[in-house]
């Protein structure tokens, strides 16, 4: 569409307009697909109009807002070991977020171009805190911070496009616009951009949105639904060809009965209301996938108001099925006509129409706000920004590809050792800030730049890396005086680095292992002292010998009995107990050696306790007694007797009863009731019984 625009005083007069078809798809969802062909098409009108207006060499032109593609982007630090963070810290943290939505899209696209997309705005969804959504991270202090942004990008293979299909049509690009913001500037006054307020330009194929709050456009959108849906259902349902179809729908609102000839050549009556019952779901679908869209790039919440525009837009019923879906009143969503347009007038042979909006809007916009290149440079690289909003500091960098690690120096490496056997890890020095010098003077990311500007960066230092001694990691160790068995002692701590002994002096490196011994364990301190108990000796069992345990010293601190482990405090008064000796009695119940065995038994009525000795012990080669206490250089032997059963005959050892020599009565001999013979086995529990007749 070509539009011949003349500004007169503070109003504008549309003077000409013409509208011409592609004679083939050359442009699908606002990308040139064929440059040749579209460059033909600007061509014809350009000529057509230079017949009536003379020669014309420079033009405003608009890309599609469904060309424009939005990412998010987050990144999340670690703050712990930072001051409070500043503003500018911040603002450098949302260019980290900027570039992740970047490397997002580029990943989607399949393209390894750093500068495949040009950045043409950010908004920041929300700040967070150790996860929690926080209302600013100015000052806020925590383990880590998160940023997540939602960044809009241009391809630059749009705008190159449509540079040279100008240039094949020997036109200059005077300015470049873009729908969605074009129509926002000419629909939504000033006064109005404070507004939460979607714009939806539903024309056949695609309905573009955006969205505009806070005196900013915010988001772009497309759907790929639009007028040719509802097209298609009536089609479909009355056996229409397309172009018939087309002019159906257009008729709705001016006929109360339609007329219309299927593809067989039966001619219908058909009443309008019938119609709209036809292409209701169709609506529907249309109204729910708008809604949808609006939400989602309105951080799923609904706007204040929806403005309608192109000729899609004129399908009966379809701003009421939005304002149902966006839970809006009706009187919420209106279409917009060219009477929305204030200050513009059109020459007679224009008819007004909603489909003229936006394009009228363009032509409009290109003058009230073109977007223009700017040229600055970043450490005297060229760079080219698209002036769709006031630009920063921020937005070269990203243009110039500065990452944002490159705002700070890098951290020194960070030290880590092992420390009585936990790891202990000491971070390097943080590098200092970039400084950022526009046109000589020191200023942020969020600084404005103009054209012809000049950017400087001071990249910052490094941090050093961690560098410690044994002092840095662990306490100096003070002496402890203490009294061990009436003589005065001191404790002074071993420190070993990689086995080394070392002071408190001593440069620690990378991966080192430290360990500090204070030393004041009972047990390890006396061992320098005194003798720590018995020494283990062996002794024989049957030929085989058994090594006995080691007995250990009685510790008595301040008065009370203590372990080894205890703790040497200053001032403890400290006295050791050597063991006694062992018995052989204790060596074999040590070893479980069997001395003897028992059996406890009645005999007519009285207990007896029956001893029969199992093992025999020697020392030094001689018989000795149980009780005897073991000496150091002693020989010992324990020998196993044959294991002979104990028999009844056995309890006249252990009582004074004897069988009378010259009596003649019979006797009887009884275990537990029952008879029995003299060599015959016993047990303990046994009741026992010699009964004369």
């Amino acid at each position: 569409m070509g539009i011949v625009l003349e500004e007169q005083n503070d109003s504008f007069h549309i003077v000409d307009l013409i509208s011409k078809e592609h004679k083939e798809r050359s442009m699908i969802d606002g990308q040139i697909h064929n440059i040749v062909s579209v460059a033909s098409i600007i061509q014809e009108i350009k000529e057509q109009l230079e017949e009536i207006h003379g020669p014309l060499k420079r033009v405003s032109v608009a890309a599609a807002g469904r060309s424009l593609k939005t990412a998010e982007g987050t990144v999340t630090v670690d703050i712990s070991d930072r001051t409070l963070m500043s503003k500018e810290d911040i603002n450098r943290l949302e260019l980290v977020a900027v570039q992740n939505a970047q490397e997002k899209l580029l990943s989607a696209h399949q393209s390894q171009e750093d500068d495949h997309y040009y950045c043409v705005g950010y908004s920041v969804l929300y700040y967070k805190l150790q996860d929690e959504q926080i209302g600013s991270l100015i000052d806020q202090k925590g383990k880590s911070a998160t940023v997540e942004v939602i960044a809009t990008f241009l391809p630059r293979v749009v705008v190159e496009s449509l540079l040279a299909a100008l240039k094949r049509a020997d036109l200059e690009m005077e300015a470049l616009t873009l729908e969605p913001i074009a129509a926002i500037h000419v629909l939504v006054p000033p006064s109005m951009r404070r507004l939460n307020i979607a714009l939806v330009d539903i024309g056949a194929g695609t309905s573009d949105i955006a969205i505009v709050r806070d005196n900013t456009v915010t988001a772009y959108g497309m759907v790929p639904v639009a007028g040719d849906e509802m097209t298609e259902a009536l089609s479909v349902h009355y056996l229409l060809d397309f172009p018939l179809a087309e002019q159906m729908k257009r008729q709705i609102t001016e006929q109360e009965v339609l007329t219309v000839q299927d593809i067989l050549g039966f001619e219908q009556k058909i009443p309008s209301e019938e119609v709209i019952d036809v292409i209701r779901p169709s609506v529907k679908h249309v109204a729910l996938s708008i809604a949808n869209e609006i939400k989602r790039l309105n951080h799923h919440s609904s706007p204040q108001a929806v403005m309608i525009v192109g000729g899609g837009g004129l399908t009966p019923t379809l701003t009421k099925e939005v304002s149902t879906q966006l839970d809006l009143p009706e009187n919420r969503v209106a279409i917009r006509s060219l009477d929305a347009l204030s200050g513009v007038t059109l020459s007679d042979q224009i008819e007004a129409s909603p489909a003229l909006v936006t394009p009228i809007g363009i032509a409009i916009a290109a003058q009230r706000a073109p977007i223009h290149y700017i040229s600055l440079t970043v450490n005297d690289q060229s760079v080219r920004l698209f002036e769709l909003k006031e630009l920063t500091v921020g937005d070269a960098l990203l243009a110039a590809r500065i990452t944002a690690r490159q705002l700070y120096g890098r951290p020194g490496l960070a030290l880590t050792v092992k420390v009585n056997g936990q790891w202990r890890t000491l971070p390097g020095e943080h590098g200092s800030s970039t400084t950022i010098l526009l046109n000589g003077t020191e200023v942020g990311t969020k600084d404005l730049v103009g054209h012809q500007d000049h950017i400087e960066l001071l990249f910052g230092k490094d941090g050093t890396d961690a560098s410690a001694t044994v002092r840095d990691v662990v306490d100096a160790l003070e002496p402890i005086h203490y009294q061990l068995d009436g003589v005065t002692q001191t404790i002074t701590g071993v420190m070993l680095l990689n086995g080394k002994t070392v002071t408190m002096d001593t440069e620690i490196a990378d991966r080192d292992e430290l360990i500090v011994n204070p030393t004041n364990r009972i047990q390890d301190v006396i061992a320098s002292h005194v003798s720590l108990g018995t020494e283990s000796f062996t002794v024989a069992w049957d030929g085989t010998p058994h090594r006995l345990r080691k007995r250990e010293i009685v510790y008595i601190a301040n008065g009370q009995p203590v372990s080894a482990d205890y703790q040497i405090h200053a001032n403890d008064s400290i006295e050791t107990r050597q063991p006694a000796p062992l018995s052989l009695k204790e060596i074999a119940r040590e070893l479980g050696i069997v001395l003897e065995e028992r059996a406890d038994v009645t005999f007519n009525d009285e207990p007896v306790v029956i001893k029969k000795q199992r093992t025999t012990v020697y020392v030094n080669g001689q018989p000795a007694s149980l009780d005897y206490q073991v000496q150091a250089n002693d020989q010992v032997e324990f020998k196993s007797l044959p294991n002979s059963p104990i028999l009844f005959s056995d309890i006249f050892s252990f009582t004074d009863f004897s069988l009378p020599s010259q009596s003649t009565a019979a006797y009887y001999l009884l275990r537990n009731g029952e008879s029995i013979r003299f060599n015959e086995w016993i047990f303990g529990g046994d009741q026992l019984e010699i009964v004369f007749e």
